[in-house]
């Protein structure tokens, strides 16, 4: 594995990457790269090696307060919901071909952050975002009202206005494509926003706050706050000078976003939270197909997706050759350095969902489901888990009934 220390350049051995200096640590508030109110840090961890990359400016409440000051004037008195929806596309593909232009580095940070195969980055999420970017800033000049036909005489029509100041909470799964779901259609909009991501994964937030700075994003519009949801995130949801709030991860967070909303000025909210997915495979499928599919389904990303196929119903006739055939592929499915081009799974994002991800396998142990291949931690560093497979798992189980969040799936059989 490559070794990161002090955000020195170095070379992966295994593909060759390199890994880029750290360069953007701060709170990013209006326009403008700045220190916490309270001076406070906090260390982001490459998940592959246990090691710190490097402090992070941590947003608190004052940071908060002055962050949607700035969006909000920003959306009051400023030029960006006042440019025609050309003119912000423009930017915004402006945006867009920047995020291209530093593809690689931005998806080496999502790597050493997030522990996110880099070669998966790099092909598909930094691209997407761009991709995302594209759409919505086609969307820009479209956004359009209606003229309705009434039986009296009157004129009546609808008017579509941006919300105005758009609280963001991103998780840590996917950094990039949350990053750009969130901003991509509220900045089409005319709408400001104070954005924060997930403690573990801010750099390339950060990085992207660097960028939207270069295409032309006038200052205050995007603001970005790294920060601890109890605390940065609980400001958002609660701030009387929010106008909405987006917020996605898990289900008990998605609760507690909803009552402060709910409790401060009835902010609308949207929420995407956690789940528990569930995969029918019938007696006439293509197993060989059937097996793959359920595998990428829950090993992809490490397990790390609110849509994981973490429950796995089959039926009874093929149940047996679908056991053998899943087992002996698990145990081809290579774990290792996310650098590696060779590797289809990486560390999980954090200790604590490392550890998290652990409990729930002794849980499935001591509740009396039969481990058929994995359930251990592989390798002694880094945070990498096995691929584990479950059978005779039953619907009260704690593996059956909550959200793993990992590499583990429960395989059922029913007639």
């Amino acid at each position: 594995m490559a070794n990161l220390s002090n955000g020195d350049d170095h070379i992966n051995n295994g593909s060759f990457v390199k890994i880029p200096k750290i360069k953007f640590t701060k709170l990013f508030i209006n326009g403008e790269f700045v220190d916490s109110v309270s001076g406070k840090r906090f260390e982001t961890v490459d998940p592959r090696t246990e090691e710190v990359i490097t402090e992070i400016a941590e947003a608190t409440k004052e940071d908060i307060d002055i962050a949607v000051k700035a969006a909000r004037k920003a959306f009051d008195s400023g030029p960006w919901p006042r440019m025609t929806g050309a003119e912000r596309a423009k930017i915004m593909l402006k945006w867009a071909q920047l995020i291209e232009e530093n593809i690689e580095e931005i998806a080496a940070l999502d790597t050493i952050d997030g522990g996110k195969l880099y070669s998966w980055c790099k092909n598909v999420d930094v691209p997407e975002a761009s991709n995302l970017l594209r759409y919505y800033a086609g969307a820009a000049d479209k956004i359009h009202g209606e003229v309705f036909k009434t039986s009296r005489n009157l004129h009546l029509y609808s008017l579509m206005e941006p919300v105005g100041v758009v609280g963001h909470i991103i998780p840590w799964n996917f950094p990039t494509i949350m990053f750009f779901t969130k901003a991509s259609p509220a900045l089409a909009a005319g709408c400001t926003m104070v954005l924060k991501p997930a403690e573990q994964t801010p750099l390339s937030a950060l990085f992207y706050a660097h960028l939207a700075k270069l295409a032309g994003i006038p200052d205050g519009v995007l603001n970005v706050v790294p920060g601890f949801g109890s605390i940065a995130g609980a400001a958002i949801a609660s701030h009387m000078d929010v106008d909405a709030v987006s917020f996605t991860g898990s289900t008990e967070t998605g609760r507690k976003v909803m009552m402060a909303a709910t409790m401060s000025n009835l902010k609308p909210v949207s929420l995407e939270l956690g789940g528990k997915s569930p995969v029918l495979i019938f007696d006439d499928a293509d197993v060989d197909k059937a097996v793959d599919l359920a595998l990428f389904g829950i090993l992809h990303n490490k397990g790390e997706i609110c849509v994981a196929f973490s429950r796995v119903y089959v039926q009874e006739g093929i149940y047996d050759e679908f056991e053998k055939k899943v087992v002996e592929k698990a145990k081809t499915w290579v774990v290792g350095d996310p650098f590696d081009p060779k590797v289809q799974q990486g560390p999980q994002t954090s200790k604590a969902q490392f550890e998290k991800i652990l409990s729930y396998i002794e849980h499935g142990k001591k509740e009396g489901a039969t481990l058929l291949t994995g359930g251990k931690r592989f390798g002694n560093k880094g945070y990498y888990i096995e691929p584990t497979i479950f059978s005779n798992v039953k619907e009260d189980m704690l593996i059956s009934q909550d959200e793993i969040f990992g590499p583990v799936m429960v395989l059922s059989k029913f007639k």
